[in-house]
């Protein structure tokens, strides 16, 4: 399947979903979905997002409602996760 169709709406099920919040260097906070087509498993692909954002040159590519947002690891403070929904 072509990348074109990673956040295609119908392409979605199936995949695992968490949703990270992320608290960046100057302070804001904001809320993104991240999905993998190659896990279903959530705990694996938590591992995963750890593993990239350790790393000074870490990108995951995320969501933002419906706006597709890259995360670079060298901005992030700290990561919340929920692979529910938006943390209250």
């Amino acid at each position: 399947m072509s990348r074109s169709r990673l956040y295609d709406g119908d392409y979605r099920s199936g995949m695992a979903t968490i949703v990270l919040r992320v608290r960046l260097l100057g302070g804001e906070h904001t809320d993104l979905t991240y999905e993998d087509p190659a896990r279903v498993d959530e705990g694996e692909m938590l591992e995963h997002v750890i593993e990239v954002l350790r790393e000074e040159s870490g990108a995951l590519r995320c969501r933002h409602g419906d706006r597709l947002v890259v995360l670079y690891a060298r901005g992030v403070a700290s990561v919340e996760v929920s692979p529910r929904g938006a943390i209250v």
